[in-house]
C-alpha cells in the first residue's frame, strides 16, 4: 500500500486478519505451538490469526530467528497470520532480502555452528509506504518538493526480487473534507458500505470454493497446478500475453497473475476466469504507476 501518511495504511493492515477465514484446528495447535516456543503463548489468544508488526529498526534475527540456540522470529509468529511491515523502504535491505526464501516456501531455515533449526513461516505480507522520502507526493496541498532523482532513490531502496514476490500494489489516496462528511453522513446516493462481517463472509466463501476445488488455496498452487486450475479463457490469455510483453513480466509473476486472477473470479462466483478477472491481477502488478 503506497499512499501519504495519515490515510489509513496502518489501520487497513490491522484489520485484514479479522477479514481472514477461521483458523482450524490444526493451524491453531502450530500457532500455538510457536508462540510457546517463542515464549509468547496466551490462552485467550487461541484460535485468532497472529497479526505482528516489528518496527522497521529490527534486526535480521529478530525478523527471521536465530541465536545460539535458535528460537523463531516475526515472521515465525505470523504464522497462518498477518506480517505487517511499515515504512518499508525504511527498513535496512539486507534485512527485507531475508523475506525472499519464506515468501516462496513458507519455510524458514536457520543454520549456526553448533545446529540448524526450520521455522513454518506461512504469512500474509502486508506492507506500507509513501510514494516520496516527504510522504506528500500527489497531495492536493502541492507540499511535495522532492525531485525526480530523490523519490526514485527512495523508491529503488526496495529490490527487484522483492517486489516481485508482492501480488498487489494498492494506492491509498487522501480524503478529502467532503468525502469524510459524507462517509459519516451516509446519504441516500452515497456507495453501499461493505462492512467487515459481509468481506469476511465473501472471502470464507471464496476460500470454501479453492478447497473443494483444488484442496488448498489459490496461493498454495504449485506451477503444475496453476497450469490446471487458473487457465483463463481465450481474451483473458490473450490479454496476459500482452501485458507479459509490455511489462516485461517474469514468469514468477505469470503465475502469480493467473493465481490472482482465480481468487478475483472466486470472489465473484464465477467458474471460469475471464478477461476482466485477467485485467485486473494485471493492474494489481503496476507498481510504476503508483
Amino acid at each position: 500500500m503506497m499512499g501519504p501518511p495519515g490515510t489509513g495504511k496502518s489501520m487497513l493492515a490491522q484489520r485484514l486478519p479479522g477479514l481472514l477465514p477461521s483458523l482450524s484446528e490444526d493451524e491453531s495447535l502450530a500457532v500455538a505451538a510457536i508462540a510457546s516456543l517463542a515464549g509468547r503463548f496466551s490462552p485467550n489468544g487461541w484460535g485468532a490469526r497472529p497479526f505482528r508488526a516489528p518496527h522497521h529498526t529490527a534486526s535480521a534475527v529478530a525478523l527471521v530467528g536465530g541465536g545460539s540456540d535458535p528460537r523463531p522470529g516475526e515472521i515465525s509468529l505470523a504464522h497462518h497470520g498477518v506480517l505487517f511491515l511499515d515504512e518499508l523502504p525504511e527498513w535496512d535491505r539486507r534485512v527485507l532480502e531475508v523475506l525472499r526464501e519464506p515468501l516462496e516456501s513458507g519455510v524458514i531455515h536457520i543454520s549456526r555452528a553448533a545446529r540448524q533449526s526450520s521455522f513454518p513461516a506461512d504469512f500474509q505480507f502486508i506492507a506500507a509506504m509513501n510514494p516520496c522520502p516527504c510522504g506528500w507526493l500527489g497531495h492536493a496541498s502541492g507540499r511535495c518538493h522532492c525531485t525526480p532523482d530523490r523519490i526514485a532513490r527512495y523508491r529503488h531502496r526496495i529490490s527487484g526480487p522483492l517486489i516481485d514476490r508482492i501480488d498487489l500494489g494498492v494506492e491509498v489516496p487522501s480524503l478529502t473534507a467532503e468525502t469524510m462528511a459524507i462517509g459519516v453522513r451516509a446519504p441516500d446516493h452515497s456507495p453501499p458500505v461493505v462492512t467487515s462481517d459481509c468481506a469476511r463472509r465473501d472471502v470464507t466463501a471464496a476460500r470454501a470454493r479453492q478447497i473443494s476445488r483444488q484442496g488448498k488455496p489459490n496461493a498454495r498452487l504449485a506451477p503444475r497446478e496453476v497450469e490446471t486450475c487458473c487457465q483463463p479463457g481465450i481474451a483473458g490469455a490473450a490479454l496476459l500475453a500482452q501485458a507479459m510483453a509490455r511489462l516485461s513480466l517474469s514468469a514468477r509473476a505469470y503465475h502469480r497473475i493467473l493465481k490472482v486472477a482465480r481468487t478475483i473470479a472466486d470472489l465473484a462466483e464465477s467458474r471460469d476466469i475471464a478477461a476482466p478477472h485477467v485485467a485486473e491481477a494485471v493492474a494489481y502488478r503496476r507498481f510504476d504507476r503508483i
